[in-house]
């Protein structure tokens, strides 16, 4: 078994600096490094020691609601219960129980406000809808997934999955693999990780599915990139890969377009050829991009990415709530 890492950034919390106010969550470009290393992650990683039965109760008599347009399991569960660990209470409306066009987003929003709701925790299907709820909105709203947008707590559970394994950021070699067009998820990691230095990405996706200029070209003013269309010719070259779904119609109508077939998935030849030390995130669901008879490799890091999500949104929520 591979030994995990223990983030050298790590302080005891007393000697934390005090966290700036947070308002709402809505873009993974609002934080900064410092910020993630000296307060955020430290904060999960101490939530993360406690065990549940001692852990405090910031949120209690709070209450949280969710209002999701689009369907979602490990975003709405971790964050359900992350809320309910901390003390509050938790109510909310699933994609299937409503439909968009029963009523505009900002009116819902304003109706919620209305109630005494502490947080809002929405998913919307089109991109810019969290900074509409948040136009209107008294409490603090959660972007918890913005169409082809961004999923910032998805970069920052993320990111903070890297800070724990290899116990730094900088100088990692990071491939993302997959559909890299309508990603929210890799679109707001890219944001995250380029403020750390020495970082090679290596973009590696149909030619169809390629990142967005507007964030390669965010990339490209902070760090090495690289498009490559083969994750296996980088293979040896990389510390992380973080592969995404690529079982989609729309992934498999890119590569029909591909005069040579590349290759986007992790398999056994992807797993002789990574550094003992390299590490595969995915954000899940998965596909055939990542079968499940991998799961024996302990570089293999999807469920622990999982399982960590549940601390940095008690973190964000114990951060939100005190900035309230």
């Amino acid at each position: 078994m591979l030994a995990v890492a223990r983030p050298r950034s790590a302080v005891p919390s007393a000697l934390l600096p005090e966290a700036p106010a947070l308002r709402h969550i809505l873009d993974a470009r609002q934080f900064d490094r410092q910020w993630l290393d000296t307060v955020l992650f430290p904060r999960a990683a101490e939530l993360q020691r406690t065990p549940t039965s001692r852990l405090p109760s910031p949120l209690r008599g709070k209450r949280l609601f969710y209002l999701f347009y689009e369907p979602s399991t490990r975003t709405r569960v971790s964050f359900e219960m992350a809320a309910t660990l901390l003390g509050a209470s938790v109510t909310g409306m699933d994609s299937h129980e409503h439909r968009p066009e029963d009523e505009r987003l900002e009116d819902r929003i304003r109706v919620l406000n209305e109630y005494p709701y502490d947080f809002l925790l929405l998913r919307y299907h089109e991109e810019g809808g969290a900074a509409r709820a948040a136009a209107v909105s008294h409490v603090p709203v959660i972007n918890a997934g913005d169409g082809p947008g961004q999923h910032p707590t998805q970069a920052l559970l993320d990111t903070y999955t890297l800070w724990r394994e290899f116990g730094r950021l900088d100088g990692l070699r990071i491939a993302l693999v997959g559909d890299l067009s309508y990603q929210r998820s890799t679109n707001s990691l890219a944001y995250l990780l380029s403020q750390y230095t020495g970082i090679q990405f290596y973009l590696v996706s149909p030619q169809l599915l390629s990142m967005r200029p507007e964030v390669v070209s965010h990339l490209e003013s902070r760090a090495r990139v690289e498009k490559v269309r083969d994750l296996h010719a980088i293979a040896d070259q990389v510390d992380v890969v973080y592969v995404t779904r690529a079982h989609s119609s729309r992934f498999e109508h890119a590569q029909r377009f591909e005069a040579d077939a590349g290759r986007y998935a992790v398999d056994r030849d992807v797993l002789a050829r990574l550094p003992e030390t390299a590490r595969v995130l995915h954000p899940l669901p998965r596909g055939p991009e990542l079968p499940p008879e991998l799961d024996d490799d302990p570089r293999i890091t999807c469920f622990r990415q999982a399982g960590n999500g549940l601390y940095i949104r008690m973190a964000l929520l114990s951060l939100l709530a005190a900035a309230q």
